[in-house]
């Protein structure tokens, strides 16, 4: 491969209710286009075949506008990468679809792209005239979502494990169930998180897992808020309306807890110091702060991603794409996409 070829890939995401594109060349972002859907709040969450409507709509204009913003032409790109998989599979299924076309159309090979991987690989995204500071091998990444709650270990660019992880609901479910259960609007995590800002986070206690290793667990959290809710409001029919700051500033408190208490054990017992945060949830305001204080405690090199780069957006899986390029693992026609996969996938 000539060396002094610049490459150009093409990143597309559509895992979920996102539909993103993104073009990054030799490693630096040169645009990154994110259409949101809101037909899903009426119902409180994702409806998965809304959402695959909605990317068909959308993944035509997205995908033209990465590249118009981006200043190059379809010619000069050198692969399309494409979220295989975790995700919604009908979301997948068009994202898959639309990169297939679209390789065999420019005569260019395809890049199938962990979404957990991209997530992770965030952090390696270049931005011109941006001060650029990744997080050395091997390093930790906790890694919070509305689906996935992981502590991985990263050993290289495509090599990571996942050392815990949830054994029943995400740190993200738990937060938008409770906002929920609590009348806040869907998506409910930056609900709570703006009303935490003005609550007082040790105003009420929620019950806490005693989870084995470095595992997760939240679904007790939600029953424990939800009972502790139906007790109060037996008392006072607006508890919830009269104390909705406190119950969000105890709740986000909880939760970050429960997931600093297992990161620190993680870095206890593998000896790493290098930390970093990834994923929808790491956009968290008491998140990023809690992991700034504990940082300057045990004296780790914390590394935390713009908001950008937090929710599902192409430019991860362009990153990642990238990295796959350089290693030549290209995927064929063939390619399907998967609901489930394991990072290592």
């Amino acid at each position: 491969m000539n060396k002094e070829k610049d490459i150009i890939i093409l990143g597309i995401e559509s895992s979920c209710d996102d539909t993103s594109a993104s073009v990054i060349k030799n490693g630096y972002l040169l645009s990154n286009v994110i259409a949101s859907q809101k037909v899903h709040e009426e119902y409180g969450g994702v409806v998965p075949e809304l959402a695959s409507r909605a990317h068909q709509q959308n993944i035509i204009p997205v995908v033209d506008a990465a590249i118009r913003r981006s200043g190059i032409s379809n010619t000069e790109l050198s692969a399309v990468a494409f979220t295989r998989g975790p995700g919604l599979l009908g979301s997948l299924l068009v994202g898959t679809s639309f990169a297939k076309g679209f390789a065999l159309a420019q005569n260019i090979p395809m890049v199938e792209v962990n979404h957990l991987q991209g997530h992770v690989l965030a952090h390696f995204v270049r931005e011109y005239d941006t001060e650029f500071d990744p997080p050395q091998f091997p390093f930790l990444c906790l890694l919070v979502s509305g689906g996935n709650s992981q502590i991985i270990m990263v050993k290289n660019h495509l090599d990571m494990e996942v050392i815990g992880q949830t054994i029943d609901d995400a740190a993200g479910e738990a937060f938008d169930k409770c906002a929920k259960v609590m009348g806040l609007p869907y998506p409910g995590g930056p609900y709570v998180d703006r009303y935490a800002k003005e609550g007082n986070a040790n105003a009420f206690q929620f019950a806490k897992p005693r989870i084995p290793e470095l595992n997760y667990s939240f679904s007790g959290l939600k029953t424990s808020f939800l009972y502790f809710l139906r007790d109060r409001l037996k008392e006072n029919e607006k508890f919830i309306e009269e104390n909705t700051a406190d119950l969000c500033a105890s709740l986000q408190r909880t939760i970050i807890e429960i997931l600093l208490d297992k990161l620190v054990k993680a870095s206890k017992k593998t000896g790493i110091k290098e930390v970093a945060i990834a994923g929808g949830v790491s956009a968290n305001s008491g998140l990023r702060q809690a992991m700034i204080n504990e940082a300057e405690r045990r004296k780790w090199k914390l590394h935390i991603p713009k908001f950008a780069f937090t929710t599902d957006n192409a430019a991860m899986i362009a990153i990642t794409g990238y990295y796959k390029y350089l290693r030549g693992e290209f995927t064929g026609q063939d390619a399907i996409p998967f609901a489930r996969m394991d990072i290592r996938q």
